[in-house]
């Protein structure tokens, strides 16, 4: 009698499932998961049902992202979803509606933002100056701001994009002001001097020799507190280094040796500096006086023992110019400007007379010209502010040599005085 009671129970507990909508093994009738209908469904075809109705609802769908003029676009499986579907099902245990708490993603999101802010954003460029060794002394660039994207704020958009009504995202950027300005730019990079000297175009190894330490020369730049070596710019003139034989000094006399021509060069330079306000560090006078400076402008280099150095005590660096063309040397320096007018003042203070003229038996002609000595001083003078300085910057001495000639009026070798006399005076 026991027996039928509880069998009658279970019967009514079966009756009463099959009406309130459900049967074994299925989910109840009426139940929803996410908007589809899952009723009676079991709980591998109901998994099943929800997802293939995310996934078509998906492939209908795009992520759009843009960014200045770029436009991206994303479909599926480029994002892709998660949820917690099995466990929703395996509650459910009345109709109703569920939801399996879906979060939609895009692969690689951090990736995807990073790519998009580094093709977009931009750091602030201020206005330079590209320093040029021909043409224009200068290549001016203006300044640009920068760009700076906000990669978080991105995936929180792209995410909000994804899980919502699939809105278009904005990437949000802001602009960063760059330092500096053209004015400024300007002013650092003023021509502070130009000095030019004149050469024999035709005397052909002098000219080669002219223009290859240019060349070596021209385009550098001296950084604040750096100080120049012409030595070390120029090189060893030696053969080996592209130099060819002419006229030098040399024992006080005008002797053939290699690299003749440099110290012109290094003169000219030298006397640029000098207008620019540069630190003169070292610098040599010739034995003689040079035709193409006055006394107490020129700047003589040999060996690595006679050096030309300046240094930079500007805040700023300094370009140089050096070029030979057509008979001219010219050698100008860009930097800041201090506001000083400067001009170099040569003096001479004392001239010793040329010796007599050294002959030797030949026919008429001159080996090379005599000329007086000279003792010599050399003067900046500086105006700024209405105020005018004069500095003397050197004192030289230059020694006077005779003229080197034959002639036939020489007794010639082996009679008189042995085929050398002095002859007529300065």
């Amino acid at each position: 009698m026991k027996f039928l009671k509880v069998l009658a129970a279970l019967a009514l507990a079966a009756c009463a499932f099959i009406l309130s909508g459900g049967w074994i093994n299925g989910l109840p009738r009426g139940t929803y998961i996410d908007g589809v209908y899952v009723g009676g469904m079991t709980h591998p075809a109901a998994v099943s049902a929800v997802r293939s109705s995310k996934i078509s609802s998906l492939k209908q769908k795009e992520l759009v992202i843009c960014a200045g003029e770029h436009v991206y676009t994303f479909t599926y499986p480029e994002f892709n979803f998660i949820d917690k579907l099995q466990s929703v099902v395996r509650s459910v245990k009345r109709a109703g509606d569920y939801s399996s708490h879906t979060v939609v993603y895009l692969n690689g999101a951090e990736a995807v933002a990073q790519a998009i802010c580094s093709r977009v954003g931009r750091a602030p460029a201020e206005p330079r100056a590209i320093f040029n060794a021909e043409g224009a002394p200068f290549t001016y660039s203006e300044g640009r701001e920068g760009i700076l994207c906000d990669s978080r704020a991105l995936l929180r958009d792209i995410s909000r994009s994804l899980n919502g009504s699939f809105e278009r995202v904005t990437l949000r950027t802001r602009p960063v002001p760059f330092g500096g300005s053209m004015e400024e730019v300007r002013r650092v990079t003023a021509r502070l001097s130009s000095f030019a000297t004149l050469f024999d175009s035709s005397n052909r190894p002098r000219s080669f020799n002219i223009a290859l330490a240019c060349g070596k020369i021209n385009g550098i730049s001296i950084l604040p507190g750096e100080t120049f070596s012409f030595n070390d710019t120029v090189g060893p003139r030696t053969a080996e280094n592209g130099f060819k034989t002419a006229k030098i000094i040399s024992g006080g006399k005008f002797v053939e040796g290699v690299g003749g021509g440099v110290c012109q060069v290094s003169t000219t330079l030298y006397n640029a500096a000098v207008l620019s306000g540069l630190e003169i560090v070292e610098f040599h006078p010739h034995s003689l006086k040079v035709s193409y400076v006055e006394p107490s402008r020129d700047a003589m280099v040999s060996g690595t023992y006679f050096d030309l150095k300046f240094k930079n005590t500007r805040k700023t660096p300094v370009y140089v110019r050096a070029n030979a063309d057509n008979g001219r040397i010219v050698c100008t320096i860009y930097g800041e400007d201090d506001g000083v007018k400067r001009t170099f003042l040569s003096r001479t203070v004392a001239t010793l007379p040329q010796p007599e003229d050294e002959v030797s038996f030949g026919e008429e002609r001159i080996i090379t010209h005599g000329c007086c000595g000279a003792v010599s001083e050399g003067y900046l003078i500086e105006e700024s502010g209405g105020e005018r300085r004069s500095t003397l910057l050197r004192r030289d001495s230059y020694a006077a040599v005779p003229t080197v000639r034959t002639s036939p009026d020489c007794p010639p070798p082996g009679g008189g005085d042995g085929g050398l006399g002095k002859v007529g005076g300065a």
